[in-house]
């Protein structure tokens, strides 16, 4: 099995998915323990959740976000 050397899908921290659902980081988490959302766990045993994920789940609860109000990682700069 050979390993995706090509471009790697962005992960975002817990507080990040809160802020774009406006809930608490706490809640992401128990999604995921609930199945709602899958995360990937990082070396450090923190949670990461994949922005395609995060997003399509935005979509389908109708809670769409302007694009001037998503964070950063959306292609802006933290300047």
């Amino acid at each position: 099995m050979a390993a995706n050397r090509g471009e790697q899908e962005a992960l975002l921290t817990p507080a990040e998915v809160a802020s774009m659902f406006r809930v608490d980081p706490k809640t992401v988490t128990r999604w995921a323990k609930g199945g709602k959302l899958s995360s990937i766990r990082t070396l450090g045993g923190h949670r990461r959740y994949k922005q395609s994920e995060v997003e399509k789940l935005l979509e389908n609860s109708g809670m769409m976000i302007p694009e001037d109000q998503l964070p950063f990682y959306k292609g802006e700069s933290e300047d």
